[in-house]
């Protein structure tokens, strides 16, 4: 009996799953600009990913894949598919997408003696789907045979024509499945989520557009997370994941600000986050005020709530120049009384993140596109990776957390991030200024590269998936020589303090005066001059 292991994406998103913190938008065909299905994924944790290719392969009747617990020992052996599909990081060829985000939900319903995390399921569904509907049936089948170890997860998942939401808890120990509910946007809308369970109530009825476990209500109902004489309709986020004022603001803020900036039309309130008793819960999907590009949805994924009143960029809690970074713990106490940070879509612990694009009109090979980045989403550089590749660029498949290397494009990253915190509101600028110029370079190329592959693709569909491996992986090296030389850059520039100008000469810039004007109002008797 052949036996296949896979560990690697458990690897890849265990960080993540300890620090239950990731953020997803979802863009159907009719809300975007080009008619993509997108779906982005911001994979928050301190760990370092390896970006990895998994090619499509035929299996024998009698394989199946060994599940192993963190100490090795065997906990599962799926039974393999005859066929599994090539997959790209989170894309597989079929231009399927899966994202994810933590909601946890109640403690008690995590199963100890559950076989498959979300991470594992996320692996298996995108080797065996060939639609976003079709990963859900892979999912909750596969819970349902080998038990869900996880705690209360949202999935995202696209195609090239539909975006599903997949919102799954686990039964509590020893209990077999998982209780489950998916529901597909309607054309025209976007959704998201931030680690907080987002679907509410849902039609029974509606097997196009909403699929859901058989015990979704009865197993609220024995557990009395409901109750059917209250009056009140069923609520999968109410009964799972019943809200905390912590909660609200760690996960809600960020739904709210992507929300208020693809539709500020609809001027949702901040009240939920906030914490305020009785506010309005946010809809699961909304109209956009105009269709989204996929430039568009990147920049809703860099946001620091800028221009609002949580903006990071300001206050005394963003130092002297405007740093929006906020070190952990995120929740702390003065004085006996509980504050909490902001907590963006943008963060520092980031690992990696994509803006998925997934096209109707055109060949898998072609269509479906991972726009791919490492750290911080506001100061990484996104470069595409095709599904029909069959290489990713080395700098992204190497590296540890607990050495740096100069080989390993996560630290490169992590370099120039970290550096610029020292002057955050001088260095950005440098930062986005290199970015602009690859993102723009990458786009404007994508209409060529794209109607070159299509020629290609008629004549020699291995010479297109060359061709577009060779752009991809040529792609994603030059952005990291770009970002190394940015990182000498700024180390040159910005030293001890200084500012280089035009002409390397040092300046000094000192700091920001309504900063000086705070000092001046706790320390002033200290640094002042006497006056003879």
């Amino acid at each position: 009996m052949r036996r296949v292991w896979i560990l690697a994406l458990g690897l890849l998103l265990a960080g993540a799953s300890v620090a239950s913190a990731c953020t997803s938008i979802l863009v159907t065909k009719g809300a975007s600009k080009d008619g993509s299905v997108i779906i982005t994924y911001s994979c928050d944790g301190e760990f370092l990913p390896h970006l990895r290719y998994t090619p499509a392969q035929d299996h024998s009747p009698d394989e199946v894949i060994e599940i192993k617990d963190w100490d090795g020992n065997v906990v599962a052996r799926v039974k393999q598919v005859p066929h599994t599909y090539a997959v790209v990081g989170l894309i597989n060829e079929h231009q399927v997408v899966i994202g994810e985000t933590t909601f946890g939900g109640r403690k008690e319903l995590r199963n100890p003696q559950g076989a498959l995390h979300y991470w594992t399921l996320m692996n298996l569904a995108l080797q065996r789907a060939k639609t976003a509907r079709e990963a859900i049936q892979v999912i909750t089948s596969l819970v349902e045979e080998y038990g869900y170890a996880s705690t209360g997860e949202s999935f995202s998942i696209g195609d090239p024509n539909e975006a599903w939401i997949l919102e799954m808890i686990g039964p509590g120990p020893g209990g077999k499945g998982a209780i489950w509910v998916a529901r597909k946007l309607p054309d025209g809308t976007i959704s998201a989520h931030a680690n907080m369970a987002r679907i509410g109530t849902f039609p029974l009825d509606d097997p196009d557009n909403c699929l859901y476990s058989k015990n979704v209500i009865s197993f609220a109902i024995e557990k009395g997370y409901y109750d059917p004489n209250s009056g009140k309709p069923f609520s999968f986020r109410d009964a799972y994941d019943p809200p905390t004022p912590s909660k609200l603001r760690y996960c809600a803020t960020r739904v709210w600000s992507i929300f208020r900036r693809a539709a500020p039309s609809q001027h949702f309130s901040p009240d939920l986050h906030r914490g305020v008793k009785g506010a309005k819960r946010y809809p699961l999907w909304i109209k956009p005020d105009k269709k989204l590009s996929v430039r568009d949805v990147m920049a809703l994924m860099r946001d620091h709530y800028e221009g609002t009143p949580y903006d990071m960029t300001k206050g005394v809690d963003a130092g002297p120049f405007g740093c929006p970074n906020r070190w952990r713990p995120i929740e702390w106490q003065v004085d006996s009384v509980k504050y909490a940070w902001e907590r963006p879509i943008s963060t520092q612990q980031t690992a990696y993140s994509f803006v998925s694009q997934s096209r109707s009109w055109l060949p898998n090979t072609v269509g479906g596109v991972l726009w791919y980045g490492l750290d911080d989403t506001y100061t990484t550089c996104y470069f595409p990776l095709y599904c029909g590749i069959t290489e990713v660029p080395e700098p992204y498949t190497v590296g540890s957390l607990g050495k740096f290397s100069w080989d390993s494009a996560w630290w490169v990253f992590n370099f120039v991030a970290n550096y610029a915190c020292l002057k955050y509101s001088y260095m950005v600028k440098d930062i986005q200024e290199v970015q602009k110029q690859l993102e723009d370079k990458f786009f404007a190329m994508q209409p060529a590269v794209e109607q070159t592959a299509l020629q290609l693709l008629k004549q020699d569909p291995e010479l297109a998936a060359q061709y577009l491996t060779d752009y991809s992986v040529s792609r994603g090296l030059e952005v990291v020589r770009r970002w190394k030389a940015l990182a000498e850059h700024l180390l040159t520039k910005y030293n001890d303090g200084y500012v280089k100008d035009e002409k390397g000469r040092p300046k000094a810039v000192g700091y920001p005066e309504p900063w000086l004007r705070r000092v001046v109002k706790e320390k002033g008797d200290q640094f002042r001059l006497p006056e003879w």
